[in-house]
């Protein structure tokens, strides 16, 4: 699959994707870059981005958004209240912060914070304990060209995901497959039922043992009982 929509998407791994708009604005959601097993890029070789998207605080998601910023003192940072809050006392800048139902308009995108059911705990290595990281979300990115884009996060199936479709009409679905700490491909397979999305891209699977999710099972279940299509992609690959 391809799109024709003056919009690359470039898959990093795990849950990490890089957008680079038609004016090559750079997009990334959940930078997880340094640590990440399932993929070779870095801080360095990313270079830089105008935006950086957190669904939630689990370290696999947060990332390196720390030391990104550091690179790239300009980004605007677009996370949940809390998190946001927490990057600032980090000293982080350019924070815009959201929160669940709210839609904030950029330039070339608006980003609108929709649920997803999952923790959102921050490792904070300066705390002895997990920061309290807000609720976990998902983000919907509608581009001025009238793609949608639904990252679904991290999260299990939950009956909501029909309004998200209803009011966001999403074209392209980030959606996790992994089980154990997510949706499984059994449960994501139905809730493609829900989202409606016309693609689907299935993410949070094989980075760890107990991520045992098969992309190519929930592909073929998805195309056997649907007309959308799932694109498997390994980590660099690029839409």
């Amino acid at each position: 699959m391809s799109l024709d929509i003056n919009v690359k998407v470039k898959y990093i791994g795990h849950s990490t994707f890089l957008i680079l708009t038609d004016s090559n604005k750079k997009i990334i959601i959940d930078p997880w870059l340094e640590d990440n097993p399932s993929t070779q890029e870095t801080i360095e070789s990313i270079g830089s981005v105008d935006y950086i998207l957190i669904t939630h605080g689990h370290f696999d998601h947060v990332g390196d958004t720390l030391n990104l910023m550091k690179k790239n003192p300009e980004a605007i940072v677009i996370s949940n209240f809390e998190i946001g809050m927490w990057i600032e006392k980090k000293g982080g800048k350019n924070i815009s912060p959201m929160s669940h139902g709210g839609t904030q308009k950029f330039e070339e995108f608006d980003v609108s914070m929709v649920n997803a059911v999952h923790g959102s705990g921050i490792s904070d290595p300066d705390s002895e304990h997990l920061v309290y990281g807000g609720l976990a979300s998902g983000l919907v990115i509608n581009f001025k060209n009238k793609y949608v884009i639904y990252h679904a996060g991290d999260t299990s199936i939950f009956g909501d995901m029909s309004l998200i479709s209803d009011i966001h009409k999403p074209d392209l679905c980030m959606i996790p497959i992994g089980d154990h700490f997510t949706m499984g491909v059994k449960e994501a397979a139905y809730a493609t039922k829900l989202i409606k999305a016309k693609s689907y891209i299935p993410i949070h699977y094989g980075t760890f043992p107990v991520l045992t999710g098969d992309p190519a099972e929930f592909k073929e279940i998805v195309e056997n009982e649907s007309d959308s299509n799932v694109t498997i992609l390994n980590p660099g690959d690029e839409l």
